[in-house]
């Protein structure tokens, strides 16, 4: 298969399994979803969401939140990991959201990424599940997927970025980057794969990555 061939099987394989997919952090807003998303960053979503309600009692706005200091910020978020930086970030952002954006998250790429704590792909989530402009966040299931079905080098996360913005339709790409989440949460994960269950690395996965997997379920056969 060529790559095309490649990314329209996985659209329609995704498409089968995943018609309808849910935006996986809880939010209610663009700032309750900045919030979280910032939150997620080496943090489950799972987790985050059992958190981001305790915060968003106290602080669902930017004005609400710059009234809490950046202790107690921090203490509530604890559980989510790198709290000192987080909450001096959320605390901070929420500040500039207030004094230079008339209180509502920026709409584009450059003004949210000027935010403390926002890179890249906080911005592409937010852009993209918030705002609905086209964008295509990579994170660690994207990152690694695109490699082992054959569509990405794996040398960097900006380069699979622009490797699946090439390859898959523009109108595809909201959609598209959570259905790969969840199916590489679900059938493809980093360890314990079952190549039964994986029919997409089945079909079209890279021969290298194939024959490592079978070499080590060799490996586990014989022990």
């Amino acid at each position: 298969m060529t790559k095309s061939e490649k990314a329209k099987y996985v659209i329609n394989t995704l498409e089968r399994i995943y018609p309808n997919v849910p935006i996986p952090l809880d939010h209610t807003d663009s700032y309750t979803l900045l919030v979280a998303v910032l939150l997620s960053a080496q943090c489950t979503d799972e987790r985050v969401n059992q958190i981001t309600p305790k915060l968003f009692a106290k602080a669902n706005t930017p004005e609400n939140m710059i009234l809490l200091s950046i202790d107690e910020i921090r203490e509530i978020i604890k559980p989510c990991g790198l709290s000192p930086s987080k909450s001096k970030a959320i605390w901070n952002l929420s500040s500039i959201i207030i004094n230079e954006h008339n209180g509502e998250v920026p709409q584009s790429f450059e003004a949210l990424e000027k935010l403390p704590g926002v890179g890249h792909k906080t911005a592409s989530v937010v852009m993209s599940q918030a705002f609905g402009v086209p964008a295509f966040p990579i994170d660690t299931h994207i990152h690694r997927l695109m490699f082992r079905w054959g569509l990405s080098s794996g040398k960097s996360v900006e380069q699979t970025e622009k490797d699946a913005k090439r390859l898959f339709p523009k109108e595809k790409w909201n959609k598209l980057h959570l259905q790969i989440i969840f199916y590489g949460r679900e059938y493809s994960p980093a360890r314990g794969l079952n190549l039964e269950k994986d029919i997409i690395f089945r079909t079209i996965g890279r021969k290298s990555e194939l024959k490592k997997y079978e070499a080590l379920a060799l490996k586990k056969a014989t022990k």
